[in-house]
């Protein structure tokens, strides 16, 4: 009877812990893999129209940014980028040095464009939406990124390391960001594109 009793008192315990350890795995937070974005094959793309009659597309050459991703519940992802504003080049430069001043962007005073992820879901494969935090301007509002991607990791051919790719496009009212110049001649909505390039 007394064996019998110290038998059920261990298998008591050894339940117990098996228990506790599968709830700390279970509830433990998942860790993803962080992705450094590749600057020099990375840009953020946008296009406003032009008396309602023409596109002008410029870009930030200046990239920067992290990407945590976990594969297996995408949702569990984050995503920070970070543009040098005085970056910008739409191939004029009278018209860059005045997107650069007080008029737009005033890069003196605001040099940053940051994008902070709040959250992430997959709408379906090899899609996903960020929804995130935007700050232009000094000023900051929720936007939605639409992401095709991201591609599956690949080797790199030219060094060590793995790299995958994504693309990410919205939209946004400039002058919600306080850009309020020439409103008429040059158009409140912007088309903006991200592609990346990512290497762990």
């Amino acid at each position: 009877m007394l064996r019998s009793r110290r038998w059920l008192g261990v298998i008591a315990v050894c339940t117990f812990s098996y228990l506790v350890l599968s709830a700390q795995a279970w509830c433990a937070p998942q860790q993803g893999d962080t992705w450094h974005l590749d600057a020099p094959h990375s840009s953020a793309q946008f296009a406003v129209r032009h008396l309602g009659i023409s596109t002008i597309r410029g870009a930030f050459t200046k990239v920067s940014g992290d990407v945590n991703y976990v594969a297996s519940d995408p949702s569990k992802s984050s995503v920070e980028v970070t543009i040098d504003a005085s970056s910008v080049d739409t191939r004029v430069t009278m018209r860059d040095n005045d997107l650069r001043s007080e008029r737009f962007l005033d890069v003196a005073k605001y040099p940053a464009i940051t994008f902070k992820s709040k959250r992430v879901s997959s709408p379906g494969p090899g899609k996903l939406t960020i929804l995130g935090d935007l700050t232009i301007h000094g000023v900051t509002k929720e936007v939605t990124l639409d992401v095709t991607g991201p591609s599956d990791p690949i080797n790199n051919p030219m060094g060590p390391g793995q790299r995958m790719g994504a693309s990410a496009i919205t939209k946004i009212n400039r002058t919600d960001f306080g850009m309020n110049t020439m409103v008429g001649p040059i158009a409140n909505e912007v088309d903006i594109q991200i592609d990346v390039e990512l290497v762990k």
